[in-house]
């Protein structure tokens, strides 16, 4: 079923918001290595799972970050509960663990959540 505007009320959480908006890609173990490690541009990598409260109130932030770095960062976004393969290579213990990613390489890590002036500190930083 969709909504007015076309979205899917399928995959939308409960209150009628999307989880993200559709500059941020959702990647999994098949496709990291196409969307983040291989991408020409920097990609930031959100960590997340469904039950994570702090996951969920990072989530219009990080749509704020996409449309703000529009063309310069790529957002993305990894389910760890349904992708174990990077998550464990990364060592993630923590989440939300948001990594940025340049020229295929790790560039930088932070664990837990953000607001928007650290998250945007965290991209400008590492830009």
């Amino acid at each position: 079923m969709d909504d007015a505007s076309g979205t899917s009320l399928d995959s939308m959480p409960i209150g009628g918001y999307p989880m993200s908006s559709d500059l941020i890609k959702h990647v999994s173990d098949a496709s990291f290595e196409a969307d983040v490690v291989n991408s020409t541009k920097p990609v930031l990598v959100d960590y997340w799972a469904e039950w994570c409260g702090p996951c969920k109130a990072i989530a219009p932030v990080l749509d704020e970050m996409a449309k703000q770095f529009d063309g310069q960062l790529q957002v993305a976004k990894m389910n760890v509960d349904e992708n174990r393969d990077v998550p464990a290579k990364f060592g993630i213990r923590g989440i939300p663990t948001l990594m940025i990613f340049k020229n295929g390489q790790l560039a930088a890590t932070r664990v837990g959540a953000m607001n928007k002036a650290q998250l945007t500190d965290f991209i400008n930083t590492n830009l």
